[in-house]
């Protein structure tokens, strides 16, 4: 049975902490192990923000490094960028998951968790100032445009100009791991490099 983080942890929407371990702005710090931040090079030209971190990035205090980071990483490879030239981050960072058997499985973030975890996020976007941001997956375009009603779908093929941000959105890479067949698999996953190669065009003009 899954137990709410709500019923055993004080948080405070308003909370601004200087320090992300520090964090008590929504309920999900009381069930991960760590705040996981962003990784990468100071100013990259391109950021990349995922959904929230897994359970093996919750273990190792890392964004993607598990099955969706092996897969990011070939992706961009794929399309001619350095993994240590961008700047890899995630729209909330804590995990949250629901126990089954003794796996920890992944849950969505709410719309309040996303927006208690955007002063993170903002703080992470005026440090780094990248030019061309990627969202990975709905929840990060959600995040990135301040739209919970933004649609992943409609945003495909297309550079988003928001508040400054140029705003390129593809599928998660855990969705390009979970499609339920090859075809789909191999569709999604060409989509994935293909914006991450426009990306890198974009940051380089």
């Amino acid at each position: 049975m899954e137990h709410d983080a709500d019923d055993k942890a004080h948080f405070d929407p308003g909370q601004q902490p200087a320090r992300l371990d520090e964090c008590r702005r929504c309920p999900l710090w009381a069930r991960a192990t760590q705040a996981v931040g962003g990784e990468g090079p100071k100013h990259a030209p391109v950021m990349l923000v995922g959904e929230q971190p897994g359970d093996q990035e919750d273990r190792h205090g890392k964004p993607f490094v598990g099955p969706a980071g092996a897969l990011l990483d070939d992706a961009l490879k794929e399309a001619g960028i350095d993994r240590h030239d961008v700047y890899i981050t995630n729209a909330v960072k804590h995990f949250k998951w629901e126990p089954r058997g003794k796996r920890r499985m992944h849950k969505s973030p709410a719309q309040r968790e996303f927006e208690a975890c955007r002063y993170w996020l903002e703080r992470e976007l005026a440090r780094e100032q990248p030019r061309v941001v990627v969202a990975l997956g709905a929840t990060a375009l959600k995040a990135l445009l301040e739209q919970p009603g933004a649609r992943l779908n409609a945003a495909f093929g297309k550079t988003i100009e928001h508040e400054g941000l140029k705003v390129i959105a593809t599928w998660h890479p855990s969705y390009v791991l979970r499609a339920p067949d090859p075809q789909t698999r191999e569709r999604a996953r060409g989509e994935l490099i293909d914006a991450l190669r426009r990306a890198g065009r974009l940051a380089n003009r």
